[in-house]
C-alpha cells in the first residue's frame, strides 16, 4: 500500500519548498537503503545532513525577516546543494549506489539549485535598486 502524502499548502504552492521537500524524502530513502542494506554509515550520514538541509534552509529563507536574511539562507541552501551533489557522486562512483537509485535525487537537486540560484540573483538585483 502506497502512502499518500498530505503536504501543507504553503509547501505545495511554492515550487522551491515542494521540490526541496521531495528531495529530502529521496535523500531519506537513500539513507535508509545505505544504512540498512549496505551498512554504510559515514558517507550516508553526510548525505542526509546536506540533502535535508537544502529544504530546511529554503524554508527558513521563505520566512526570513528581511531580504538580506532571505538571501543568506538561500546561500546556505545552495552550499548544501553542492555538498549533496558531492556525496551523491561519491556514493555512486564508489558503487554504493547506482545511477538508477540516484536519478530522482539528482533531478530534484538540479531543479532546486536552479530555483535557488535564480532567487539569489533576483534578490541581489532587488537590493541594489
Amino acid at each position: 500500500m502506497t502512502k499518500k502524502l498530505k503536504i501543507d499548502k504553503y509547501i505545495r504552492d511554492n515550487p522551491l519548498l515542494y521540490k526541496s521537500f521531495m528531495l529530502s524524502l529521496e535523500i531519506v530513502k537513500l539513507y535508509k537503503y545505505l544504512t540498512e542494506d549496505k551498512h554504510e554509515y559515514t558517507m550516508s550520514k553526510q548525505l542526509i545532513k546536506a540533502g535535508t538541509s537544502v529544504g530546511a534552509n529554503s524554508n527558513e529563507a521563505v520566512v526570513g525577516q528581511s531580504k538580506r536574511d532571505f538571501r543568506a539562507k538561500l546561500g546556505i541552501a545552495r552550499k548544501e546543494g553542492y555538498e549533496t551533489k558531492y556525496w551523491l557522486d561519491l556514493l555512486r562512483f564508489s558503487d554504493y549506489l547506482t545511477y538508477e537509485q540516484t536519478k530522482k535525487a539528482y533531478l530534484l537537486l538540479d531543479e532546486c539549485m536552479k530555483i535557488i540560484c535564480s532567487s539569489i540573483n533576483t534578490s541581489k538585483k532587488d537590493l541594489s535598486s
